[in-house]
């Protein structure tokens, strides 16, 4: 089993942080949740069937961790603000990009910063099909969602994208329409 770890490790662990960084937005946070990722894998390697690639069997385990960290931070955020009776306004975590994952170009900066608008289901099927480049039949595999539910969300995720940084720009008085999602 610790083969299998290793080339598992070697061959998908970038992959697998940077898809849960992209959704979770820190980076001590992806860590951990990568962490979970290889714990599940460690209890059901035995149950992998083979139906799938491993990849998209491991992105499907991601995609579990992450929807479970969602999960709990919404409930924790809940807490907090029924205890302190702050009302229904969300925390904001205002921290910024670390610097080994900083962009350099505005437009793609933009892009991900958008990104966090989006819902969960957008965010995932953004991050898997465009900064994984998994197929769309890897992404419906890895969700277990069907190819046009995938389509579908897709078309929507970037029309919501599109808006919302087009509306940024205007806010900061910037001209909306230079941008053309899906180039």
């Amino acid at each position: 089993m610790d083969s299998v770890f290793q080339r598992i490790y070697k061959e998908y662990h970038q992959d697998l942080f940077q898809f849960l960084y992209y959704m979770v937005q820190n980076k001590e946070h992806a860590e951990d949740l990568v962490q979970e990722v290889y714990i599940r894998v460690l209890k059901s390697y035995d149950r992998f069937e083979g139906k799938s690639s491993e990849k998209t069997w491991l992105f499907s385990i991601a995609r579990n961790v992450a929807i479970d960290f969602f999960r709990k931070q919404k409930s924790w955020k809940k807490r907090i603000l029924d205890t302190f009776d702050w009302g229904e306004n969300q925390i904001k975590d205002k921290e910024p990009i670390p610097e080994d994952v900083a962009v350099q170009n505005e437009e793609i900066k933009l892009m991900y910063e958008c990104l966090q608008e989006c819902s969960v289901d957008h965010r995932l099927v953004l991050v898997m099909r465009f900064i994984q480049s998994l197929s769309i039949a890897e992404t419906a595999q890895s969700l277990g969602w069907t190819e046009s539910k995938v389509k579908t969300t897709q078309h929507r995720a970037v029309k919501a994208l599109k808006k919302a940084m087009e509306t940024r720009l205007v806010k900061e008085g910037k001209d909306g329409e230079q941008f053309f999602l899906g180039r």
